[in-house]
């Protein structure tokens, strides 16, 4: 498990929130657990007050706390040691300059923060307390303190009973920095050549070693590969680089890679959107030394068993994906795959660390807190009735028969899934997550009823005991003139027309024949086959405009363009991309906008007519030429069946979007909350 802020500290001291997440993975049989960024130097170069301290003996105790529950769990324990260098957010907000191998001289490009909300910009200012960045070059004298910093922070580590010690050079960090000749500037003995650049991590590798001799594994955390700016750090050099580690005295490393800009390039690196996005740059570090290497980089199971079957690395490490299931090696091992919960890479975890909070997962719930993992077994089993398969009711479901209930499952359409099927097809990462779903309330046994429109007759003839409606968002039309011409669609009625599903309105001889050949095939029930059969016919016209630039929004948009439409998005708001988690949200406002597609904030639609859509833009009135209208805002919370139920004196709950539009997070998580009641 590679380091991941959890931000869970007191003033740099691991408490037992800190021990309970890493025992879990431990428990869960991952090998080593990777601590997150602890500062050598606690609290000068710390990014976060709630991170862990390495600088000061009183942080031993702790540490001691967490090597032995790791070790109780069976795995081993790895602490992670930086000096975060330019990007030290707590010396800025305590009025020090932050340390750095030469001043920064290239301004970011942060026009992706329109995008964020003002209290968002507000939250993440006031991680540094407001105040501006100052910078300090280092003197020699510094470079000395920071190298037996490294060396006393491993020192009590080693004291710790911890097993490896992992120094950090990449991310910006001030190793890392000093590595890079994009930060690097100098023309000392630490600058101007590799030799001199990679100096600094080599001296700190030889006093650690000085300092814990064999007592410690000594891994060393480089990118292969930086992005974003000139002169940033090659793999070519990187592969050097991990050859003059390897001398110095390093015992593996691990490959990771940084976009230097976060704001643009944070899906690059250090969390990438690309399946083992780090993979090739492991395997030419590993052909160059001959001390373990470990590969990182959303390393799924299967690539990561073809990774290690092929040689390109000794090991492979799993972040987001054990943040989502701490038991994805033991699964796996008891030939368990289908039953591992996997990670849906939406950010929405490492979003919390821009503003110094503890990560959330969106399919996990108990991240963070270990002990909503534990489901309490009910005494008195009742009948528990779910109405509405999409994500949340699924997982009412399933929750509700782990607990130890009779739970039948009744879904109006033909499959499973929901509006989260359909997004399959601008999100791919959703799939593998309805899947799990699927699999996990077959092998609990819950009764599942397709095409069971649920009503308090039909209820009370199932004889349930609860009633949990989980029947999702309702999505209308915008009141505007025009708004129900029959080339204007809602979310839903756009599923139906590509699915072949009831609910289909305004489609064209092309699009029904197109749908009952699909039926007949079975190629609507393959989301794959469907993204692939859009690419060659979606007979919609040439120009599409999609009302409301959130996040369905701007998938929508992105799905049209990639099949050659012309495509405008109207958000009637300042940002796009809501409620999408940084980075995603800049990635996806900065990606749709690359295959095309016009956006537009503030534009408020006035009026949709068989070929435009009119609307209100700060440069006045304009028309947008529209073939086919899209609808994706009008998303509202809504249910009537609960209501009718209630009327009747019925006890009833409500998740996920019929209760609170909150997407696949809103979903899980209120799901959670119910099924843990019941």
């Amino acid at each position: 498990m590679p380091a991941m802020d959890m931000n869970v500290c007191h003033d740099g001291v691991i408490d037992e929130q800190d021990i309970a997440h890493y025992a879990a993975r431990a428990a869960g049989g991952t090998g080593m657990v990777i601590t997150s960024a602890s500062a050598v130097a606690f609290p000068v170069g710390a990014t976060s007050l709630k991170e862990p301290g390495l600088s000061d003996d009183r942080f031993i105790p702790g540490l001691r706390a967490l090597a032995d529950a790791v070790h109780r769990a069976g795995s081993l324990l790895c602490v992670q040691a930086t000096h975060h260098g330019k990007v030290a957010r707590i010396d800025v907000a305590q009025g020090r300059p932050m340390l750095v191998p030469s001043t920064p001289i290239v301004d970011r490009d942060l026009e992706a923060l329109r995008d964020n909300t003002a209290e968002e910009l507000t939250r993440m200012a006031a991680v540094s307390g407001g105040m501006k960045s100052t910078y300090r070059e280092a003197t020699e004298e510094d470079l000395a303190w920071v190298i037996d910093q490294f060396a006393q922070a491993a020192r009590r580590i080693m004291e710790a009973g911890a097993d490896a010690i992992e120094v950090h050079c990449a991310h910006g960090y001030l190793l890392g920095g000093f590595l890079s000749r994009a930060d690097n500037r100098r023309t000392d003995r630490w600058g101007g050549s590799l030799e001199n650049r990679a100096r600094l991590v080599c001296e700190t590798i030889k006093a650690v070693r000085a300092e814990v001799g064999d007592r410690l594994a000594i891994l060393v955390r480089v990118a292969g590969q930086e992005f974003g700016e000139e002169g940033s750090l090659t793999t070519e050099e990187t592969v050097r680089a991990a050859r003059l580690m390897e001398a110095a005295g390093a015992d593996a490393i691990h490959v990771t890679a940084w976009g230097r800009n976060a704001f643009r390039d944070f899906t690059k690196g250090p969390l990438p959107n690309q399946v083992a996005a780090y993979r090739d740059y492991a395997r030419q570090v590993k052909a160059a030394v001959g001390i373990p290497v470990i590969a990182v980089g959303r390393m799924l199971p299967e690539v990561a068993e073809d990774t290690l079957a092929s040689g390109d690395a000794d090991f492979v490490a799993m972040g987001r994906q054990l943040l989502a299931d701490p038991d994805l090696v033991n699964k796996i091992r008891a030939g368990r795959r289908e039953s591992v919960r996997p990670c849906i890479n939406c950010y929405v975890c490492v979003e919390q660390n821009f503003w110094d909070d503890t990560p959330v997962c969106a399919v996990n719930p108990a991240l963070a807190d270990e002990g909503k993992a534990v489901l309490l077994q009910v005494t008195s089993p009742r009948h528990v009735v779910v109405v509405g398969g999409g994500p949340a009711g699924m997982e009412t479901a399933r929750v509700s028969r782990e607990r130890g209930h009779r739970v039948t499952l009744v879904e109006a359409g033909d499959r499973l899934g929901g509006s989260a099927w359909f997004s399959q097809l601008t999100t791919p990462a959703n799939g593998p997550l309805l899947d799990w779903q699927k699999h996990e309330l077959e092998r609990l046994g819950v009764v599942v009823l397709l095409g069971h429109r649920a009503t308090p007759e039909s209820l009370a003839d199932l004889r349930a005991d609860a009633v949990v409606v989980a029947t999702g968002a309702h999505r209308g039309l915008p009141p505007v003139p025009g708004a129900a011409l029959p080339h204007v669609q809602t979310g839903d009625t756009l599923r139906a027309l590509l699915t072949g599903a009831d609910g289909a309105v305004g489609a064209t001889r092309t699009m029904r024949w197109a749908a009952r050949a699909g039926r007949i095939t079975g190629l609507t029930r393959n989301p794959k086959l469907i993204a692939r059969a859009t690419r060659t016919i979606l007979p919609v016209g040439k120009h599409v405009v999609v009302i409301g630039g959130s996040l369905v929004g701007l998938e929508l948009a992105e799905f049209m363009a990639e099949r050659g439409k012309s495509v405008t998005v109207l958000e009637s708001g300042p940002q796009l991309g809501l409620p999408m988690a940084m980075p995603r949200r800049w990635e996806a406002v900065r990606q749709t906008g690359q295959h095309g597609v016009t956006l537009l904030r503030n534009a408020v639609v006035e009026e949709i007519t068989p070929s435009t859509v009119r609307y209100r833009h700060q440069d006045g009135v304009a028309a947008a030429p529209a073939d086919l209208v899209v609808v994706a805002s009008e998303v509202e919370a809504a249910a009537p069946l609960a209501k009718q139920l209630a009327d009747r004196g019925i006890p009833v709950d409500v998740v996920g979007d019929a209760s609170d539009v909150g997407y696949i997070q809103g979903a899980i998580h209120s799901a959670w909350r119910v099924a843990n009641t019941l």
